[in-house]
């Protein structure tokens, strides 16, 4: 059951990458024009990035025919979801929010799970129902981290972008002299960092650090707070990536130290 954790992380590590470090708004934005070389230049990271993880994580695995055979499959799976997500947005059969987001990545985790366990020997449905009931005693515990800090890092700055599209559209009516791509371009990168800090702070046990980075935010964005609409889109988008930053660093401190503990 080791062997089906490792390989689980593993590959959702690389999907993390794959559709959140290293895809580019260009290239998603290739994809929903129907380029192939898009789909392809895609489909060659994410298979990059879980032979990489694989292969390191799960020692043996790299020369395995079979590990390199699941690993195809799954990237055209992967692919196939991409773009059936893409095609039934455009057709306007399902809105592009926050529940294609949220369906679209337990599509892709459910995936994952099912090559980790074709690459798993020995391992069937009841032996990994078993597996699930004793999930407290989760193992691997370094491998857990990137995994969680990808997701919440990079992955949270989607959903947050999600959550708060309305009010964004409604501030960027209204203020349409701003250069509203470099002022986003620079809220995702302020997300990325404040995510990474607070899950860190609170591995550290030290929630003061979380008030000094609130402190620091609203102090670089105080003129802009003469505006209703932004103070509430400001107010709204930071506590939905704070509140994600917790939830990850509650779930890093109950898989490291074996019970949640922000607090010496």
């Amino acid at each position: 059951m080791t062997t089906l954790l490792r390989f689980f992380l593993a590959l959702y590590l690389g999907h993390l990458f794959a559709d959140f470090v290293l895809q580019s708004h260009a290239l998603i934005a290739q994809k929903r024009a129907g380029r192939i070389t898009a789909y392809a230049q895609h489909g060659l990271i994410h298979y990059l990035c879980a032979v990489v993880f694989a292969g390191f994580f799960v020692p043996g695995s790299f020369f395995s025919i079979r590990t390199h055979a699941v690993l195809v499959a799954l990237t055209l799976f992967h692919l196939l979801i991409d773009s059936a997500k893409i095609r039934f947005t455009a057709a306007e059969w399902i809105t592009n929010g926050t529940r294609a987001f949220l369906g679209d990545q337990l599509l892709h985790a459910a995936t994952v799970l099912l090559a980790a366990e074709l690459l798993t020997p020995g391992v069937n449905s009841a032996t990994l129902l078993a597996w699930l009931g004793n999930f407290r005693w989760l193992p691997n515990k370094f491998l857990s981290v990137p995994v969680v800090y990808v997701a919440v890092v990079f992955g949270g700055g989607y959903l947050v972008r999600f959550l708060t599209r309305t009010l964004a559209e409604g501030i960027k009516s209204h203020s349409p002299d701003k250069p509203s791509e470099q002022l986003g371009n620079a809220g995702l990168y302020i997300g990325w960092l404040e995510r990474f800090l607070v899950i860190t702070a609170m591995l550290l046990q030290s929630p003061a650090t979380v008030g000094l980075i609130l402190t620091a935010k609203s102090i670089a964005r105080y003129p802009e707070f003469k505006s209703e609409r932004f103070a509430e889109y400001f107010l709204i988008g930071t506590l939905l990536s704070i509140s994600l930053a917790i939830v990850g660093g509650a779930i890093l401190s109950k898989v490291i130290f074996g019970k949640i503990r922000f607090a010496g």
